[in-house]
């Protein structure tokens, strides 16, 4: 055992951290002078350009065995990686929606990562700051003060969550026990034909499939038909269903539409059902007096998605879901275990346990980006770059009305802009392939980034505008440039799919 002993010695140990700690501080402040650089001078390069094949073949190679060195993989990153991102930084880039971060957002995330700590649970300051941001969600979006809440990745976790607790409080049954196959009847939730994808997604994780979503009519503004939605309530409770729960948009997808929540929460108040809105971006008018109306109602919902990584810009990636019952959110996902237990005065003992409240048990210290941002900016300020995106976006709505080679294809209540290029003569196929192209053009050339999608069958060009750094004349441009590749084109090839 002796010998044993003698040969760990600590000189035989070794260790991740530098040998050089100061040519280590030297290069953490090149990298961060780097990286606001490249954040200030963004609009000097295109929005986007793709990997090029040499890069590609790049991220091809194998493991390194032996050390490469931090100066090395840092030049790798300047050579390799930085000039190629999705390009939401960009002040022209209003794609999908997608916010912009800020330069401070950054820096929290290095601190965050720095202090590396696990902020599922403990008596930490990780914990501490999760819990008031949460705190401050609730005041923000008007949900009472003993609500329960989370941060998670984004809305499509924070979905999942919302609707996870309405499944396990409305079936009546103990699912987590259980199972659904206890039931031994279907369970449907109600949503309009505008409700996102990842709710489809949620259904299919929680075993209800995505047969269990109806999908309910709209008016031509593309809020939901609440009549529409009482009916199909009628019928399945007619046909031996269950309903649970009925999502309402904040903000659709598609053209930032917002269903009326109050009546949404009057039928779920007669019919006993649970109210989730998905409110991913739309939520967020809530820091804006003058666009909280939109979401009016919002505070009578049971459980609330949204982002923080869009119209708040912490970096990515960042959402939260609000739940009204906190017991029934807890039950959720409580677990038990020896090494989860804790006694009142331990470490692991502190205001909440985070990983009791969503999927995931291993948590970083994102609410830290978020607090940060708050209170670097104050939420006054954010809501006016709120209405800033607004302003912008009616500004290019009325770019495209003045435009007889233009054509707005879906009302503008928010930021989401659906419009795309017409031109007489053609058929309503060589218009979306023209408009395709254009969208193409676009994207090549590294101008503007709007995205797509299809508007009562039509395809349309489709900017949503979530951008702190966009200014009225890029709408402009992309305005111009959008006719200028239409006009070309069409120049091109005169004769397609004629009607």
């Amino acid at each position: 055992m002796d010998n044993i002993l003698k040969l760990h010695v600590d000189k035989d140990l070794e260790t991740l951290d530098p040998d050089d700690w100061e040519g280590m501080k030297d290069l953490g402040h090149r990298m961060v002078d780097d990286m606001l650089d490249y954040l200030r001078t963004v609009r000097s390069r295109p929005v986007f350009q793709p990997v090029p094949n040499d890069r590609r073949d790049f991220f091809r190679s194998g493991p390194p065995t032996k050390p490469q060195g931090a100066e090395a993989a840092y030049e790798d990153f300047r050579e390799a990686v930085r000039d190629y991102p999705i390009g939401n930084i960009h002040p022209r880039f209003w794609g999908w929606v997608m916010g912009t971060g800020t330069p401070f957002g950054m820096l929290a995330e290095m601190l965050a990562a720095g202090m590396n700590t696990n902020a599922g649970f403990g008596n930490q300051a990780a914990v501490h700051v999760e819990t008031q941001v949460i705190n401050w969600l609730k005041d923000i979006i008007g949900f009472p003060a003993e609500a329960s809440g989370i941060l998670v990745t984004g809305c499509t976790v924070a979905n999942l969550i919302g609707l996870t607790v309405a499944r396990n409080l409305k079936s009546g049954i103990d699912v987590r026990t259980e199972g659904l196959q206890s039931l031994g009847r279907s369970m449907t939730m109600y949503g309009s034909v505008e409700t996102h994808s990842s709710v489809q997604r949620a259904l299919e994780m929680l075993g209800l499939g995505s047969d269990a979503f109806r999908a309910v009519p709209v008016h031509d503004d593309f809020t939901i038909r609440i009549d529409e939605l009482e009916k199909m309530i009628a019928v399945d409770v007619a046909e031996g269903a269950l309903p649970i729960c009925v999502i309402a948009n904040a903000g659709t997808v598609n053209s930032g539409a917002f269903d009326d929540m109050q009546q949404m929460a009057d039928v779920c108040d007669k019919h006993d059902l649970w109210l989730h809105v998905d409110g991913a971006f739309g939520a967020l008018s809530a820091l804006s007096p003058r666009l909280a109306p939109n979401i009016d109602g919002i505070g009578r919902a049971d459980s609330v998605a949204f982002d923080l990584h869009k119209w708040l810009h912490a970096p990515y990636d960042v959402g939260g879901v609000l739940i009204r019952d906190a017991s029934s959110h807890h039950d959720s996902f409580r677990m038990s275990g020896d090494y989860l237990s804790h006694f009142d005065s331990d470490l692991a003992t502190g205001p909440i346990n985070f990983m009791e409240h969503g999927v995931q048990m291993s948590r970083s210290f994102r609410a830290l980006k978020v607090w940060m941002t708050i209170k670097e900016h104050g939420t006054e300020k954010l809501g006016r770059l709120v209405e800033q995106n607004v302003d912008q976006a009616q500004y290019l709505a009325a770019l495209v009305d003045r435009e007889p080679e233009l054509e707005l294809m879906a009302p503008v209540p928010l930021n989401i802009v659906c419009f795309r290029y017409t031109s007489p003569g053609l058929d309503e196929q060589a218009l979306d392939d023209l408009n395709l192209t254009i969208l193409q053009r676009l994207h090549d050339s590294g101008v503007a980034v709007p995205t797509h999608t299809r508007i009562s069958g039509h395809f349309v060009l489709r900017a949503a505008i979530a951008n702190h750094r966009t200014r009225f004349e890029d709408l402009g441009l992309l305005a111009n440039e959008v006719i200028y590749w239409g006009r070309k084109l069409r120049r091109e090839s005169p004769r397609q799919h004629t009607s």
